[in-house]
């Protein structure tokens, strides 16, 4: 499998997230670009979670069918089929952890051989079980966020 480089713009490698992009603020999502996109790739997916969130990890973001000559997503797009986060809501929730020490939020993008065909309702375990044997390659960008 080969690797996706993941970059945004506004924030470095396990650098802290702009506000702008959290709960905090106006709760958008960053901008994301792709780089390394195999040949073959019929559409992108992309989930954003928080492992270290107190009740297990929190994702913020579920989307998929993003077409691969997307490689580059704009802040506050809505890109794909924007499934169900575990706020039980559509589309992107910043982060907006618990005041204290900063949480890790996990940009993962995957590249895909299908596109998939799921509901909207789906959440991140249907987005896995469905990607199971179709992931070309794989990518992550972590970033930091503490209130």
């Amino acid at each position: 499998m080969s690797q996706l480089i993941i970059t945004s713009p506004a924030f470095q490698p396990n650098q802290r997230i702009p506000a702008k992009y959290s709960g905090e603020g106006e709760d958008i999502n960053p901008p994301l670009n792709i780089e390394g996109i195999p040949e073959g790739t019929k559409s992108l997916a992309v989930i954003l979670e928080d492992p270290d969130a107190p009740s297990g990890t929190f994702d913020h973001w579920v989307v998929w069918n993003i077409s691969p000559s997307q490689n580059e997503i704009t802040e506050n797009t809505t890109l794909g089929v924007q499934g169900l986060n575990s706020g039980r809501q559509h589309g992107y929730t910043g982060p907006y952890p618990p005041p204290g020490k900063p949480h890790r939020y996990i940009f993962r993008v995957f590249a895909l051989d299908i596109d998939l065909d799921l509901g909207v309702n789906s959440t991140k375990k249907d987005l896995e079980r469905a990607m199971k044997g179709h992931v070309l390659a794989e990518g992550k960008l972590s970033g930091l966020f503490s209130r």
